[in-house]
């Protein structure tokens, strides 16, 4: 506290020698305007650094009293018999301590001294409650794999339990060029109905009303989980699904091998891909996106 003291007195005597010059600047100022009209740009520069320096002396000033006023009274609400020993810093007490004067004045080899700290604050002198744990906000949740694939499939709804649809499993192209007065020929095309079942993809977590009532981010941190949960078992249904009982028939197990129509000289990653979509492409089912793992994508992003 000494030093905070020592501190303030000389911003308080700064400020008083800047108040000075600044007084005496600002006469000079009033007689140049005085004789000439107007103040030049050197006097104006000046005393507006003046000006800024004072305001920031007194702003450290200001501060300075508000800081020994707390400690104050935070010293003041203390015990009388502890609150002359509370203001002095440990390393007071070490210096002041008897027992080191003791040993500075015949210092021996291997001699160990013991300095009493006085009004020393330990947990087990401390009663329950009187040192509360400090208490983050927020909840720090688990990481989460980004989920984009549902993303990239054109979403649809029903109302039913299963879904009937047709699709087309051949056609026979049989148009040529014909002479006059002859048989067309006949194409053929083939369907066949297929059905879908509707899977219920859900999960559950165990919650009293009143915790939500009482912890409300609680609440939208369940929520954000159990929509991560379905997305991702949705997202791993819908790429490897393998149609067996209530799962999807997913996109993976469905999917054509890769088999390129030719090989390129120092194939990487980057020629698969492309590849990969004169495929689709020869299939007639034109590649609008990719999807790779980040391992994969990594190793063609430093190739």
């Amino acid at each position: 506290m000494s030093e905070v003291n020592e501190i303030l007195k000389k911003v308080t005597a700064s400020i008083e020698e800047a108040t000075d010059k600044f007084n005496a600047r600002a006469e000079d100022a009033l007689k140049e305007a005085k004789k000439s009209g107007k103040l030049s740009e050197e006097t104006k520069a000046a005393v507006d650094k003046m000006a800024s320096e004072f305001n920031a002396l007194r702003e450290a000033e200001k501060t300075l009293k508000a800081a020994i006023g707390e400690l104050e009274q935070h010293v003041a609400q203390m015990p009388l018999a502890n609150a002359k020993h509370i203001v002095e810093t440990v390393g007071q007490q070490v210096i002041s301590a008897e027992a080191l004067k003791t040993f500075s004045a015949s210092v021996e080899g291997g001699k160990r001294v013991s300095i009493p700290v006085n009004a020393a604050l330990i947990s087990s002198g401390v009663a329950e409650g009187v040192v509360e744990p400090q208490r983050l906000p927020g909840i720090d949740t688990t990481p989460k794999q980004r989920l984009f694939i549902r993303d990239l499939i054109a979403p649809g709804r029903t109302s039913s339990p299963a879904i009937f649809w047709v699709q087309q499993t051949g056609f026979t192209n049989k148009a040529a060029v014909v002479a006059e007065n002859t048989t067309k020929p006949y194409s053929d095309i083939a369907f066949a109905t297929k059905i879908t079942p509707v899977t219920t993809i859900a999960h559950m977590f165990k919650a009293s009303k009143q915790i939500l009532d009482d912890f409300a981010q609680l609440q939208s941190t369940v929520d954000a989980e159990m929509r991560y949960g379905l997305k991702y078992v949705e997202e791993q249904e819908i790429l490897f699904g393998d149609g067996t009982g209530v799962h999807l028939h997913g996109i993976v197990p469905q999917a054509s091998a890769f088999s390129a129509e030719f090989r390129v000289e120092q194939q990487n990653g980057i020629d698969d891909l492309r590849l990969a979509m004169l495929q689709a492409q020869l299939a007639r089912f034109p590649a609008s996106g990719h999807v790779l793992h980040f391992i994969d994508w990594a190793k063609i992003e430093l190739t």
